[in-house]
């Protein structure tokens, strides 16, 4: 007779020792695909994406059709103008844009700390750094992608509304396809850029009223400081070295496309730095 061994490693149907309680490793593609999972998941992200590019199309298409360089200065206000051309008008609806990206930026990071989701995210990913890493990975590509594209279909748009115009442009003309990929990556800038201060400030309410007075407010105020000053310290402010990047004409004073990218560009990095900082060496 034949005796079967059933001693309780090795008794039928029953797991190894620890298959139940073994744990996933915490990986940078995990917590990047988690991310991903989150963004996708909420309806803001849909929404807002997708006003921010009808917002990029409708104004630039608009512009382009209600060009006039002969307008009364006296009436309302449209866009154009003096060293006006084909792709300032196309990108009319950049500012808006932005302000869409850069809300939908924050919400994703200091979103988390208003439902409290935060605790859960960093109690998975006990490092914590990773996690505004994947944040900002997630949401730039995204935003340069659709921004892009928004900024060559406002430009096609609005095209034929300038047919026969002095600044009319196509594709192919010097700097147009540089111009609007521009605004593509100050756009998706802008977005890594709320990520940021969304995880620095904690509170989105607070985050979005610095982004806006940062980009918008800024350049305004900074006009009331002396000419030289105002002269020297203008073109490093954050939303005027970002629109640099995507001006078709460097303006007098103004920074090249390349440096105001290295600038802009280095604001983020140094918010994305301090919201790191705050991240590693405070509790939620």
């Amino acid at each position: 007779m034949t005796v079967t061994d059933l001693t309780p490693d090795r008794a039928p149907g029953r797991a190894p020792e620890g298959a139940g309680t073994a744990r996933l490793k915490v990986t940078g593609a995990r917590v990047l695909r988690s991310e991903w999972a989150k963004f996708w998941s909420l309806r803001s992200s849909w929404i807002t994406l997708g006003v921010a590019v009808f917002l990029l199309i409708l104004f630039g298409t608009v512009a382009g059709y209600t060009y006039s360089p002969d307008a009364d200065p006296m009436g309302p206000p449209r866009p154009g103008g003096a060293g006006a051309d084909a792709v300032s008008l196309a990108l009319t609806g950049v500012t808006f844009a932005s302000l869409a990206v850069g809300v939908l930026g924050v919400l994703l990071s200091a979103g988390e700390y208003s439902t409290g989701m935060i605790r859960s995210t960093l109690a998975a990913v006990p490092r914590r750094l990773p996690v505004l890493w994947s944040k900002a990975v997630v949401i730039g590509p995204v935003v340069l992608l659709l921004a892009t594209a928004g900024a060559l279909a406002a430009f096609q748009l609005g095209a034929p509304g300038l047919d026969g115009e002095k600044i009319a442009l196509s594709l192919g003309d010097d700097g147009v396809l540089r111009s609007l990929a521009g605004a593509g990556v100050y756009l998706a800038l802008v977005a890594v850029f709320g990520v940021a201060l969304g995880v620095l400030l904690r509170s989105s309410a607070g985050a979005i009223a610095v982004l806006v007075g940062i980009l918008l407010v800024l350049p305004g105020l900074a006009s009331l400081l002396p000419d030289s000053w105002y002269e020297t310290l203008s073109p490093y402010f954050p939303g005027n070295a970002g629109s640099s990047l995507y001006a078709l004409q460097e303006s007098s004073g103004a920074l090249s496309p390349g440096a105001g990218l290295a600038v802009f560009a280095g604001w983020v990095a140094v918010t994305l730095a301090g919201a790191a900082f705050r991240l590693r060496g405070t509790d939620v």
